[in-house]
């Protein structure tokens, strides 16, 4: 089971309203993702939590319909 892009990215916003969200199919087959993640709400915290956000958005499926996340985040400009 896999996890289309556009699901990805709504529950990344979801969860981090103000989130810019750049999503690339690695594998082209909706199972590995790159993603690269800016939100205010990264401000002040270190990389492992920002990642925690990121996975918090995605929920329960973090793991199983989405099998691989390569996950980069920053904070804007």
């Amino acid at each position: 089971m896999a996890m289309a892009g556009a699901e990805i990215i709504a529950r990344i916003k979801a969860g981090l309203p103000d989130a810019e969200v750049t999503l690339t199919d690695l594998a082209g087959d909706d199972n590995h993702w790159a993603a690269h993640v800016v939100s205010a709400a990264f401000v002040g915290k270190p990389r492992v939590a920002q990642h925690k956000l990121v996975y918090a958005a995605i929920g329960a499926d973090m793991g199983e319909a989405l099998h691989a996340l390569q996950l980069t985040t920053a904070v804007p400009n």
